[in-house]
């Protein structure tokens, strides 16, 4: 666990062509079932309309950007830590910093992505529902997770285009 040598700020501009690369080589790896082609799609809205224009938050170690959370109002859009950084609490401490924020958080996961399912499961988040089709219309299941949990007659319906 580094967290100690980690600081949690907010995006600046100059961080967008490190925190696009760490999008893509954590996307790579945690969504080997996505077609590379679509990555390279999404790489460029990471670029150009995620990152500038979302709520986020960089964590930064001692050589810069290791990982960054994107939020939008209450929606955890993304949440991505460079592979060789991963697994040293950097995800929790951010997951953190947005909880204090925000209260509640909801978010969608890949159902083929267990570690991060697993991962939002430890940090309280369950499932609310689940869709058979990804934003782009692939047939790529995802869950909407909540924290807290909300009682089964107040859940709502998800919605799309949300997620990095």
């Amino acid at each position: 666990m580094e967290q100690k040598r980690i600081e949690i700020r907010r995006y600046e501009p100059a961080d967008n062509a490190c925190l696009t690369a760490i999008w893509y080589q954590a996307s790579c790896i945690s969504h080997p079932f996505l077609p590379d082609s679509l990555l390279q799609e999404q790489r460029l809205q990471i670029s150009s309309k995620y990152l500038p224009e979302t709520e986020t938050w960089v964590a930064v170690g001692p050589a810069g950007p290791v990982g960054f959370i994107g939020l939008i109002d209450l929606f955890i859009g993304g949440l991505f830590i460079a592979p060789e950084w991963q697994s040293r609490g950097i995800g929790s401490l951010l997951l953190s910093h947005a909880f204090d924020l925000k209260g509640k958080l909801a978010l969608e996961v890949y159902v083929a992505n267990q570690r991060a399912v697993d991962f939002y499961r430890k940090h309280g988040f369950c499932g609310v529902r689940r869709r058979e089709t990804d934003d782009n219309g692939l047939p790529y299941p995802l869950i909407l997770m909540q924290k807290p949990c909300p009682s089964a007659s107040r859940r709502t319906p998800t919605s799309s285009s949300r997620s990095f």
